[in-house]
């Protein structure tokens, strides 16, 4: 398709009040992530299980990924954005009670819930391309990334504001999860009244009519294991769960590296701000960069960045350095993981788009949630050096696959 093509304004409208809902759904994560350590260290009796209502939420987003992609194939979008909305305020409900009467077994069923509205949350990116061709779809996922940003702004605010609005510390930072999950359940509704009239792009019609066969009786949708044996949704998934799981494995240990190496926490939580801003800031233009020099450069330039990261660490351990290896880390997933995103949306048929979706976010989130819990004890077993050595092998993998994926020439037109 042309590029000069003009788009419905209503589309790009629709894609705007989705980077709406990425702001208000992102903004819930920042209050079970920055407190869950604290209030679990405070509820539990067992030291060794304070960080379980930040595994069990990055857990419940992963186990909850593949039910949204039903959800979403069996009664579409709205629906299942509306019941993860609500879920999302019954689980704040659940983790105020829980700090509210210290129930530590409370608190982790409402960081539970939140995982599974974060599922959601994150199939957002997806569905900001429904109405838009191909050429446009790096451009939308962009923008709607660009939500995190306002969102690593908004909710770490919400937990200050919050805190000490009733009587008990803390209740009513998560009680906000709820008020946000309501802003959330008027915005979805909102989208849903705009996409009535909009219609699907020309490109996806023919190719939902090659999906027939002569007889005109529907093909049938491809079994999960034709889908993963699929080389492009190979490279397009390892891209993908490497860019998410490198990102969630240096961010969780990089903190502790800068205050064991004799910094202040202050010089650490400064490093996580600049991570943060370089993670979603490039979102403004990443997209057009895309769109102008194609999705598997930049993926491939994302992950020379993170590679980059790591090399900044072998030259000392000062507070500069560690800020730049940071911000470099941020800058690398932001490329690298928008256009694994990108190629994913390359890989399916239209009848199997929320399939794929959301099985390619199982294997993503899972493997940042693992990446989480293995990260801490690496650290410590091999040290912040011989751990920086060890990124260049999956990123190395994941270079080599996308090269054979532009050598092979399965790469969709950029």
């Amino acid at each position: 398709m042309d590029n000069t093509e003009k788009i419905d304004q209503r589309a790009w409208h629709y894609v705007n009040l989705i980077f709406l809902m990425q702001i208000v759904g992102a903004s819930s994560s920042p209050i079970i992530i920055s407190l869950g350590g604290m209030v679990g260290a405070k509820l539990s009796s067992t030291p060794s299980l304070a960080t379980l209502p930040v595994s069990l939420y990055s857990i419940g987003m992963a186990l909850a990924t593949l039910p949204v992609g039903y959800l979403i194939a069996r009664f579409g979008r709205q629906s299942t954005y509306l019941m993860g909305a609500l879920i999302a305020a019954i689980g704040g409900l659940f983790a105020a009670y829980g700090v509210y009467s210290a129930s530590f077994l409370n608190f982790c069923i409402g960081a539970v819930l939140a995982g599974g509205y974060g599922a959601c949350v994150q199939n957002y990116r997806f569905a900001a391309i429904d109405y838009l061709p191909g050429w446009a779809h790096p451009k939308a996922i962009s923008r709607v990334m660009q939500g995190g940003l306002v969102a690593a702004v908004l909710g770490p605010q919400l937990v200050i504001l919050g805190q000490d609005i009733l009587d008990v510390p803390l209740v009513g930072s998560f009680l906000s999860q709820s008020v946000l999950a309501l802003i959330a359940i008027i915005l979805i509704l909102s989208v849903g009244r705009l996409t009535t009239g909009l219609v699907v792009p020309e490109e996806d019609k023919i190719t939902e009519q090659s999906e027939r066969q002569e007889n005109n009786v529907p093909r049938q949708p491809r079994t999960i294991l034709q889908i993963i044996k699929s080389f492009r949704f190979i490279v397009a998934v390892t891209a993908g769960l490497t860019s998410y799981g490198l990102m969630m494995f240096m961010m969780t240990v990089t903190s502790m590296a800068i205050v064991d190496a004799g910094h202040s926490i202050n010089h650490a939580t400064l490093g996580v701000q600049w991570h943060i801003l370089a993670m979603y800031l490039p979102s403004f233009f990443t997209g057009k960069i895309m769109t102008r020099y194609g999705k598997l450069p930049v993926t491939i330039l994302g992950f020379l960045i993170i590679a980059l990261s790591s090399v900044c660490y072998f030259i000392g351990n000062s507070v500069f350095i560690f800020w730049s290896g940071f911000a470099l880390l941020g800058l690398g997933w932001n490329f690298s993981f928008i256009g694994a995103t990108a190629l994913v949306t390359e890989c399916y048929h239209a009848s199997e788009r929320s399939k794929v979706q959301s099985l390619n976010d199982l294997l993503v989130f899972g493997a940042s949630a693992i990446a989480s819990l293995i990260s801490g004890q690496l650290y410590h077993s091999l040290g912040w050096i011989n751990l920086n050595w060890l990124t260049f092998i999956p990123i190395a993998l994941a270079v080599l696959l996308l090269l054979r994926l532009s050598k092979k020439g399965l790469a969709g037109q950029d």
